[in-house]
Parts: structure tokens; sequence; C-alpha cells
């Protein structure tokens, strides 16, 4: 972008009341804005405790299965593959449809597939094709939660406000998946495989209960005489509305690198915790908790960190730690060295959620919300998948280290295009669009 961009580069922003949003609905709801801000928070903070306990819990529990690192890498690919498979088809879903009700259904699915994990554990009948299978059904009830309520937030917050709530929303999702989850995870599996899937069970029941509590209307209305596209229009719509965007293009390419270093440090770390550095499922669950504590202090320092360096360099310092979060272990069996380097993967990982999380819901139209958002998080999530499948071949051919290696050298790949593209001029304008009412 320069100081006069195309306009075919810039995004079309349609003022609030131009969208075909349901008003009445909208101003109810954010006239309740603080009250539908903590709505939001406690169910993020809870489903994503859950969720922390769940992807800590199966690795872990499928390595007294197996001791093959690419089995065990199997999980999590099941657990996010369902990113790379159904995220263009629900964002058609989460536009269409009532973005509350879409949670509760996949709060359902959730539900039921832990119940029938936590009776397979109990009765000693859980296998590795059972956790793949259920595995599977879950990453596709994330995809539907994660997609559908993070649609919502335009709904109920002002432009102002955005990067505040994304701040809160961000440091619920650090501690509760990535500090308190797998703490919590690793003790449980400690005690027995079903007492740690009990705790996501009874997680996503109480997740169900609180968007109870939410104020408004979450579906876009359209005209009674409006006809709907069919499923793959809206789909090409979406897909067409990122490439048109050369900053939201860079982002998803960005956040894909990202998203396959983190599944593949998800993905080899259980089985490389627990054998060369000689941890135990407990301790895993610390060394994992170091990157919630990091995600912690992003979450504090992103404000500051903005306003001193600007967002852009925010996104770019990313890149850097998330580097440093998978060459570390390439390089030593230290603890202290690991978790000093997933301390640092986290406060990165932070700075960019919730730096990307305003960019998007600044640029993307609100009707578009659920199909643009499922398109990046196919970037992103999509990546997690592959990261997860190659990380766990190459560990099984060679060694995880080198592996891991790999990864952090792909990882610098986006250096250049982020910062040529996220021009200050770019930061301005996102700036500017945030100061409107």
């Amino acid at each position: 972008m320069t100081n006069s961009p195309k306009r075919a580069e810039e995004p079309t922003v349609p003022s609030q009341q131009d969208l075909p949003a349901d008003t009445a609905g909208t101003a109810v709801a954010r006239e309740a804005s603080g009250r539908n801000t903590a709505v939001l928070v406690g169910f993020t903070a809870l489903s994503n405790l859950a969720d922390g306990v769940m992807k800590i819990a199966l690795p872990l529990v499928a390595t007294s299965l197996t001791s093959s690192p690419a089995l065990i890498s199997g999980v999590m690919l099941t657990l996010s593959l369902p990113w790379l498979l159904t995220a263009l088809h629900v964002g058609v879903l989460v536009d269409r449809y009532d973005r509350r009700k879409l949670v509760w259904a996949a709060n359902g699915i959730q539900i039921v597939v832990v119940g029938v994990l936590v009776a397979l554990a109990a009765s000693d009948a859980l296998t590795l094709p059972a956790i793949y299978v259920c595995g599977a059904v879950l990453g596709v009830a994330e995809v539907l939660a994660m997609t559908s309520a993070a649609a919502l937030v335009p709904d109920v917050v002002a432009a102002s406000g955005r990067e505040r709530v994304n701040s809160w929303v961000a440091g619920a999702e650090t501690v509760c998946q990535e500090f308190a989850g797998p703490f919590i995870g690793g003790l449980l599996v400690g005690v027995g495989a079903s007492f740690a899937l009990g705790a996501t069970f009874v997680g996503y029941m109480l997740t169900a209960v609180i968007l109870v509590f939410l104020v408004g209307r979450f579906r876009v209305a359209v005209a009674p005489d409006e006809v709907t596209p069919p499923v793959h229009a809206q789909i090409s719509e979406g897909l067409r509305f990122l490439w048109q965007q050369h900053l939201l293009r860079v982002l998803a390419l960005a956040v894909a690198v990202l998203g396959s270093c983190w599944g593949a440090w998800y993905a080899v770390m259980p089985l490389y915790a627990t054998g060369p550095m000689g941890l135990s499922a407990a301790d895993y669950g610390l060394l994992v908790g170091a990157l919630g504590v990091g995600g912690i202090l992003g979450t504090v320092v992103v404000g500051p960190f903005n306003r001193l360096f600007g967002r852009r360099w925010a996104m770019v310092c990313t890149v850097v730690l998330t580097s440093v979060l998978v060459v570390a272990p390439a390089l030593t069996t230290q603890v202290w060295a690991v978790g000093g380097a997933a301390f640092l993967g986290g406060m990165g990982g932070t700075l960019w959620t919730i730096n990307v999380r305003t960019v998007m819901q600044t640029l993307v139209p609100m009707q578009m919300m659920g199909r643009f958002g499922a398109v990046f998080r196919l970037f992103a999530f999509g990546a997690i998948p592959v990261g997860a499948g190659l990380s766990g071949l190459l560990a099984e051919w060679f060694s995880a280290p080198k592996a891991l290696a790999v990864f952090a050298i792909g990882s610098l790949v986006v250096f250049v295009p982020l910062v040529r593209v996220f021009t200050p001029e770019a930061e301005a304008d996102i700036v500017h669009r945030l100061q409107q009412p």
C-alpha cells in the first residue's frame, strides 16, 4: 500500500446504517454492551479451559497407547484437520443463521462426544482409532463455535472499543487454553484419563448456560424478497474479498505459516518433553503453561506496545518470537530454555491475535464477518494439521529437534512481505477507522 492506494485495494466498508443487519436488535445489544462483553469473556474463558484440557489430555493419553511420533501427532491432526475441510461452509452458515444458536449447536456436539470418550476411558476401552474419530468430530464443533463466536463481536461492540474487548477475550483464551487448561489437563491425566475428559464435559456444559445471558439478535437480516445465493457463490464471494485486499491477503499468508509452526510444536512436544526432556505429564502441562503466562503478559502490554511502536511492529515481532518458540527445543533439552521460548512465543501469539482481530473487524463488512472469518481461520487453523502432520513425519524419519528446526527457518519467510505490505500508511488508515463512532 502507498500514500494513495488504488481504489481496487481499498476495502469496502459500509457505514453501520447501510449494513443489512437487524437494526433494533443491534441497538439493544450495544446498549447492553457491558453485559454482552462480560458474557463473551466468560464464555471464552470456560470454553477455552475445556479445549485446553482436551488438547493436552488426548495426546498424553495417546502416549500410553503408542510410542510412534507420527501416530501421536495424528491426534493433533484430527483435532485441527476440520479447519481445512469445513471452515468455508461453516462461514456461510454463520452469515445465514443466528450465531448464538450455532454456538449452542457446537456445544451440544462437544458434550455428546466428550461423554462418549469418558465412557470409553472409564471402561478401559479407549483406543487410538476412537481418539481419532472423536477428535475429528470435536474439531468440526470447534470450527463452528469459534467462527460463530468471533462474528458476534462486531454485533455488540463499537469500533472504538474493539481493541479493548479483543484484549479481554484474547486474555481469557490465553489464560484458560494455554495456561490453566494444560496445567489442569496434565494433572488430571496423571490421575486418570476419565478424570481429565470428565472435566471437559463439565466445562462444555457450563459454556452452553452462559450464552443464555447474551442480549440482542445475532443474525444478519435480509430483505423479505431477497434471494439467498447458493452456498458455493457465497464461499466464492468471501474468497474474492480476501484476494482483493492486499493487506488482508498477506496477513492470511503470515498466519498460515505461524499456524503451521504452532501445529508442529504441539504435535512433537508431548513425546519429546516426556522422553528426551524427562518431564512428567504434569511437568509438561506446566511447560505448555509457559505459553499462557507469556500470553497473559501480551494482553497487558499490547496497548502500550501499540502506542509506542505501532500495531505493525507488534505483528512483525510475533514472527520473530514464533521462530524462537520452535527453535529452542531444536537446540537444547534444557527446560528453562524451552520454557523461556514458550513464554516469548505465547506473548507474541497474543500480540498477533489481538491486533489481527482488530484489523479484521475494522476492514471487513459486518455481513461478511462469518465468511471472511472462516476463510481467514482456514489459513490460520488449517495450517495447524499441515504443520502437525509434517512435523510428525519429520520426527519419525529424522528427529524431533530437526523437525522443529525446519519450521523455525520456515517461519521467517513471511517477515519481508509483512513489513512491505503492512506499511505505516496502512496502519494509519486502520487507526483512523477505529476512531470512528
